[in-house]
């Protein structure tokens, strides 16, 4: 994760007397052995760089020393779980211990993500942020209640689909948007270049920036955050008060037009208006400011992400496509949209969106834990304090687990035996699973089944040469696909006409 400039040869040096120290008063200390894995001598040089994918390096930290493994960093010893059973016996049996985040100094402190749903401390605080959450999307039953805005967002989606299909990566990352937007706030964007989708989508640049691993010298040493701004080289104290004010206005903002419509009654049916219409406290509702804040933040580009691998999945795998337009069909009788009551009665639909959170994750290496006790599992120490990451793209391509694990294969889930439903981990252990897991997994069926129902994927051709899209799933928190082009047409006259 450490990248230049912070592997210049005096940090380095330092990180190896630091890690070297700190690893030795571990073993005196506990008379135990930390997991294995790269020696205090490499440290900070043994983590991934920029350049690399984190999910694959700690994938071969596995393949070398075991499911679970471990480096000492600056003193910060981090363990990374490279198995479901193992993630599943540690982040959740155990998840008093392993419920905590690690402090993240600058998208968490300085810029002030800490307050996010995602970032909070194991509390009071986090309990009823993550209880209003739950009240909006925490069970299916929950997100029952939002169908009708599903399929109305994505009966436009194909519209725009059918008048602008090179603009199809924008239009998913519309309508995700959109989606979000109407549950948390009612708020209907005028368009793509509405002014608050255009902010919010800055703010969620400079959170992606801010989190960046490796980014900030400050993670590593924190006390660089009191560092007075005008100082040479505190470029990074600067940017973070930048930052904290956008993020302040992005939570403010949306929150401010529901207060307003509320006032004057034009407010609609939401997760925010209906509870500011109770006699909540000041406490209360900025803790459901950020759970509404997060919620929107996150949703958006995990769900857009997944969306879009859809279309890519589609233009490389055409026979996969096929069985599942024909499986539709046999439903609609080719006469109307599928709409999710028809769930059930599409077992390969199904079990193509389950690939579509298997063959990449969209967060490979999930957020880190922190163990907020000392433990031993395996027989191996986890200091307090430890940051624990699962590495979750290891998991879901685990051969034990999944035969061929890197062909798309929708069929693995299907049959007597099918292989296990990547949805019970993709989204995260224990008390930090991801909120929205049932959204997301209600609007990638709701897409899938629109677009097959209605359009064919393909590869783009130009002068007759067939243009291979491009596939490149780039590292991060959030693993977006790099942009990559196909070709998308109404699979005829009559299914064009489903199109509300």
């Amino acid at each position: 994760m450490l990248s230049p400039p912070f592997q210049a040869p005096h940090v380095v040096v330092l990180a190896v007397a630091v890690s070297v120290s700190a690893y030795a008063l571990l073993r005196r200390r506990y008379r135990a052995r930390l997991p294995p894995g790269p020696t205090p001598l490499l440290g900070a040089q043994a983590l991934p760089t920029r350049s690399q994918k984190e999910w694959e390096v700690y994938g071969e930290w596995a393949e070398k020393w075991g499911e679970l493994t471990s480096v000492v960093v600056f003193g910060q010893p981090i363990v990374v779980v490279s198995s479901r059973k193992m993630a599943t016996q540690m982040l959740e049996k155990k998840s008093l211990v392993y419920s905590d985040r690690p402090v993240f100094q600058m998208c968490g402190e300085l810029v002030g993500w800490s307050k996010g749903l995602a970032f909070l401390s194991y509390g009071p605080r986090l309990k009823q942020t993550r209880k209003y959450a739950h009240s909006l999307l925490g069970t299916a039953t929950n997100v029952k209640r939002f169908e009708s805005v599903l399929s109305d967002q994505y009966h436009k989606f194909l519209r725009r689909l059918l008048e602008s299909p090179d603009d199809f990566l924008s239009h998913i990352h519309f309508t995700s948007s959109n989606v979000i937007l109407q549950i948390t706030y009612g708020y209907q964007p005028t368009g793509p270049d509405d002014p608050l989708l255009g902010f919010v989508r800055k703010v969620m640049d400079e959170f992606s920036e801010a989190a960046a691993p490796g980014e900030y010298l400050v993670e590593v040493l924190p006390i660089l955050k009191y560092v007075p701004s005008w100082m040479p080289g505190a470029a990074f104290k600067r940017k973070a008060k930048i930052w904290r004010h956008n993020l302040t206005e992005m939570m403010n903002r949306p929150f401010k037009i529901v207060e307003d419509q509320l006032a004057n009654g034009t407010a609609r049916d939401s997760f925010v208006s209906l509870l500011l219409q109770e006699d909540l406290s000041e406490a209360d509702k900025e803790y459901m400011k950020w759970a509404a804040g997060t919620l929107y933040g996150a949703a958006t580009d995990t769900t857009s992400t997944v969306i879009s691998q859809f279309f890519l999945q589609m233009a490389l795998n055409p026979e996969i496509q096929a069985r599942a337009q024909k499986e539709i069909d046999g439903v609609t009788g080719g006469h109307r949209l599928p709409t999710y009551g028809d769930r059930e009665d599409l077992p390969y639909l199904n079990a193509l969106c389950k690939e579509l959170f298997r063959f990449h994750p969209v967060g490979p290496m999930g957020l880190p834990h922190r163990a907020m006790e000392d433990d031993v599992q395996n027989g191996y120490l986890i200091p307090k304090g430890s940051i624990v990451f699962a590495n979750i793209w290891k998991m879901a391509h685990d051969p034990t687990a999944y035969s061929n694990p890197m062909t798309f294969d929708p069929a693995r889930f299907l049959g007597d035996e099918p292989e296990a439903d990547p949805r019970d981990f993709v989204f995260g252990f224990g008390r930090r699973v991801c909120s929205g897991k049932y959204l997301a997994d209600t609007s990638v069926f709701i897409a899938c089944a629109y677009t097959l129902a209605t359009f064919n994927i393909s590869k783009t051709v130009e002068d007759g040469k067939i243009i291979e899209p491009r596939v490149d799933y780039l590292s991060g928190t959030i693993s977006q696909l790099a942009p990559f082009s196909c070709s998308i047409k109404p699979r005829s006259l009559a299914t064009a006409a489903l199109i509300p």
